[in-house]
């Protein structure tokens, strides 16, 4: 399973999370930082992404659109990028169940 994190989340997650996430992805890394949403939502469509945020303007579009791509929503506010990798870690069972799912579209963390 790969992630895709946004650029409101640190980059160097990455690194810290590859063992689960094999293959994951920072927007920064693609040349995508800076870019519409949209770009981003179709990068991780036509990739097989799932993308990680905590923009509600994803949240929105996962309601609009459903899936492909899945969304993992951090409702966590302004946190240190340590608290974000423990998520990512702790939640790894979910989040896999949730890649699964074929009818979740949105996974909500916090």
């Amino acid at each position: 399973m790969k992630l895709l994190l946004d650029e409101n989340l640190s980059d160097r997650i990455i690194h810290r999370i590859v063992d689960l996430y094999p293959n994951s992805e920072h927007v920064k890394t693609l040349g995508l930082t800076n870019t519409d949403d949209t770009v981003i939502w179709e990068h991780a469509k036509a990739n097989d992404f799932v993308i990680v945020s905590k923009d509600s303007d994803f949240h929105q579009r996962s309601l609009l659109y459903g899936h492909p791509p899945k969304f993992i929503y951090l409702r966590i506010g302004n946190s240190p990028t340590s608290k974000i990798l423990q998520i990512l870690r702790d939640n790894f069972h979910t989040i896999t169940q949730f890649k699964s799912s074929e009818t979740e579209s949105i996974l909500v963390l916090m």
